[in-house]
């Protein structure tokens, strides 16, 4: 699909309503462009709440705190 849109003076766009709907986007939702070599892709970001149990945690993982899933990762890259 294909929509056009102008910017404004102060350097704004409105997303075209077909693209809002075909992403999902809704008012408050926030997007990102992407600019790949002379082109610009959006997309809608996700919202990380809705990730969550999406991935597996190791049992040794689970229940511990985020600096020490840090420092045991750095530790484990740091061994030969």
């Amino acid at each position: 699909m294909d929509a056009a849109a102008k910017v404004t003076s102060k350097g704004q766009v409105t997303v075209p309503k077909a693209v809002r709907e075909a992403l999902g986007i809704k008012e408050g939702d926030e997007i990102v462009f992407r600019v790949e070599g002379n082109r610009a892709v959006v997309a809608r970001t996700p919202d990380f709440l809705d990730l969550a149990g999406s991935i597996r945690v190791p049992a040794a993982k689970r229940n511990v705190a985020w600096d020490e899933v840090l420092r045991r990762t750095r530790s484990g890259r740091a061994a030969p």
